[in-house]
C-alpha cells in the first residue's frame, strides 16, 4: 500500500505576509457572502425545515409524470421537490407559512390523494419547536467554539499561539457556510453535526502544529515539517472518505449524506490552507519576532 507523500514546503521562500493573504482573502470572501445571504434572506445560511418548521410528504414515484402532478397537487407551491432514487420516492417539502392551519400536514395528505399520489409517510414541524431547535443549534455551536477557545488557552497560555488556533477554527467554520449558500445546501441539524464535527478536525490539527513547534525539540522549520507529515496525511484521508462518501450518497440519492460530505470536505481543505498557511504565519511571527519583544 503506497503512503501518502508530503513534500518539504520551502517557507523561508515566503514573508508572513504572503502566508496569510490567501487564507484572509478567502474569509473575507466568505464572509462578505454570508453577510450579503443575510441581507437577502434575512439568515446566514438558508435554513432546512427543521429550523423553519413546515411538512414534508413521502410520494411514491411509479414511474409515471409523479413531478408534473406533485406541481399541480397542492393549493400551494411546494418549496422543494426531490427525488430518491434508492427509496422510489418523492420528497415534498412546504416550509411554514403565516396562517397555515393546524392540521396542514392532514389538509396536504388529502390533496395528495386527491390527485391518486401515494403517500409513505408525513412529517410535521411547528414553528415554535423549529425556533427552539435554532436556539439550541446556535448554543451548541456556540459551546463548542468557547470549549475549544478555553481548552486551547488552558494548554499553551500564551496569547499568539492560542490566537492562531482559534483563528484557524473560526474560519475553518465561516467558509464551508459560505460554500453551503454558493451550492444551495440547506442548514440542517446533520449540517449542524458536520461543523461540530469540523471543529474538532481544526484544533486537532492545529494543536499537532502547535505542539510540535512550541514543545518539541529541533528548529522550528523542522517541526514544521514533523507536524505537516502526520497532519497533512490525516487530513487528506478524511477528505477522501468524504469525497467517497458525497459521490456514493449522490447516487443512491441520499441528499443528507451528501451535503454532509461536501461541507466536511470543504471543511477539510479551508482547515489545510488555515492551518499550513495561516497558523504556520503566525507561529513563525511569535518564534522569531513575538517572544523577543
Amino acid at each position: 500500500m503506497t503512503g501518502i507523500e508530503v513534500p518539504d514546503v520551502d517557507y523561508t521562500a515566503y514573508s508572513n505576509r504572503q502566508l496569510v493573504l490567501v487564507p484572509l482573502a478567502v474569509l473575507a470572501l466568505a464572509i462578505v457572502v454570508i453577510g450579503g445571504w443575510y441581507v437577502v434572506t434575512g439568515a446566514p445560511a438558508t435554513p432546512g425545515l427543521e429550523f423553519t418548521g413546515g411538512v414534508e410528504l413521502r410520494v411514491v414515484d411509479d414511474g409515471e409524470d409523479v413531478r408534473g402532478q406533485i406541481e399541480t397537487a397542492f393549493d400551494r407551491q411546494p418549496d422543494a421537490i426531490q427525488s430518491i432514487p434508492a427509496d422510489d420516492v418523492y420528497v415534498v417539502t412546504f416550509r411554514a407559512a403565516e396562517g397555515d392551519p393546524e392540521d396542514l400536514a392532514g389538509r396536504l395528505d388529502d390533496q395528495a390523494a386527491a390527485a391518486n399520489l401515494e403517500t409513505t409517510g408525513i412529517d410535521q414541524v411547528s414553528p415554535n419547536f423549529a425556533a427552539d431547535t435554532v436556539r439550541t443549534a446556535i448554543f451548541g455551536l456556540a459551546l463548542a467554539f468557547l470549549g475549544m477557545s478555553v481548552l486551547v488557552f488552558a494548554l499553551f497560555r500564551t496569547v499568539v499561539p492560542s490566537v492562531a488556533v482559534v483563528a484557524s477554527a473560526f474560519s475553518d467554520l465561516v467558509i464551508p457556510v459560505a460554500a453551503m449558500n454558493l451550492l444551495g445546501i440547506e442548514m440542517t441539524l446533520g449540517i449542524v453535526a458536520a461543523l461540530l464535527m469540523i471543529i474538532g478536525y481544526s484544533v486537532d490539527s492545529d494543536i499537532l502544529l502547535n505542539n510540535s513547534v512550541l514543545r518539541r525539540t529541533g528548529g522550528f522549520y523542522e517541526s514544521v515539517s514533523r507536524a505537516m507529515r502526520t497532519g497533512v496525511t490525516m487530513t487528506i484521508t478524511s477528505m477522501a472518505a468524504m469525497i467517497v462518501m458525497a459521490i456514493v450518497a449522490t447516487l443512491f440519492g441520499i441528499d443528507l449524506l451528501r451535503d454532509i460530505g461536501i461541507i466536511l470536505a470543504v471543511g477539510l481543505c479551508a482547515d489545510l490552507m488555515n492551518t499550513y498557511l495561516l497558523n504556520v504565519a503566525l507561529l513563525r511571527w511569535y518564534t522569531f519576532e513575538g517572544v523577543s519583544r
